[in-house]
């Protein structure tokens, strides 16, 4: 497993609203639609959020979730990954209702509160599909994404019970130092899985310097562990290369960066999974199927979900 890298796709998110993008799946048929292309083309994990189908707003509705988890494990073996950061102002509730419903092999955990920051966006947008768009920008200015130790805490003993792996999303490099100190109280298990995600306003730039900074913090407080990385926008696959030569994983896709190159806008997340499978070939690297996913993060397999 050594050369093998495990490539997820982040399929929507809750970051992009419509107005951004004309290829951003809103409609769970779309949303299943874009994970199971991303499979077909190298994603061995798919990253999930669902949203309002009338309208695109990012939603906690269970049966969009069941909707859109029950047609991907109908088409492929992938590893699905739940979000428990939800849509931004979502309650803790909300958030981590469908760790509880599904029982998922893999959902995130954000490992500390930001200040999240998409109002930035609108000196971009001159018009909107939605109106709703608008105020979920906008807020963000005073916005603070809370993530507490009595959070984390409640989170991954609810994981814990349920037998769901924690995707530790690590915004900043305190929130390294949050899971060191849990782990040493005995409250997070080894080995952990950190997704560094970085280029997020109020969080870790995306630079190169900075990645190899979280890594060696991580080292140091952690010790061993599995990571990937995503980063926003421009710096995607910059980013999520140096990683896989540092030793990493890579996660691509429409949640994160909503182009394939300067001045493209990508038309699905495959397209991305695409570009960032060849560039791994190019250095000699093997993507992971997702039962070699499930392998390297000691998932406890697909047969034992709620889906």
């Amino acid at each position: 497993m050594m050369n093998r890298v495990i490539i997820t796709a982040a399929i929507t998110g809750s970051i992009h609203t419509p107005s951004m993008s004309a290829y951003l799946p809103i409609t769970p048929d779309e949303i299943a639609e874009e994970a199971i292309r991303s499979h077909g083309a190298g994603a061995a994990i798919v990253h999930i959020h669902v949203r309002d189908p009338e309208d695109g707003r990012p939603s906690s509705d269970q049966s969009l979730y069941r909707e859109v988890l029950t047609k991907i494990k109908a088409e492929t073996d992938l590893v699905v990954c739940i979000t428990t950061g939800g849509g931004l102002g979502q309650t803790t509730d909300e958030r981590v209702v469908g760790v509880k419903t599904f029982r998922p092999e893999l959902a995130s955990l954000n490992a500390g509160s930001i200040n999240f920051a998409l109002f930035h966006a609108l000196d971009n947008l001159k018009s909107f599909k939605y109106e709703w768009e608008r105020g979920y920008l906008s807020m963000t200015e005073d916005f603070i994404f809370p993530n507490t130790f009595k959070t984390l805490r409640e989170f991954n003993s609810i994981f814990n019970e349920l037998g769901t792996k924690p995707e530790f999303e690590i915004y900043d490099i305190g929130m390294i130092n949050n899971l060191a100190f849990l782990i040493q109280k005995g409250l997070i298990k080894k080995p952990v899985y950190l997704q560094f995600v970085m280029g997020i306003l109020g969080g870790i730039p995306a630079t190169i310097e900075n990645l190899v900074f979280l890594k060696k913090t991580a080292t140091d407080l952690i010790g061993d562990f599995e990571w990937s990385v995503c980063a926003a926008g421009k710096n995607q696959f910059r980013l999520c290369t140096a990683a896989m030569l540092m030793g990493g994983h890579s996660r691509v896709g429409l949640e994160d960066n909503l182009y394939l190159e300067k001045g493209v806008m990508a038309k699905s997340n495959a397209e991305q999974v695409e570009k960032i499978v060849r560039i791994s070939k190019e250095f000699g690297l093997e993507t992971a199927t997702p039962d070699e996913a499930r392998q390297i993060l000691h998932l406890r397999g697909l047969n034992r979900v709620d889906f």
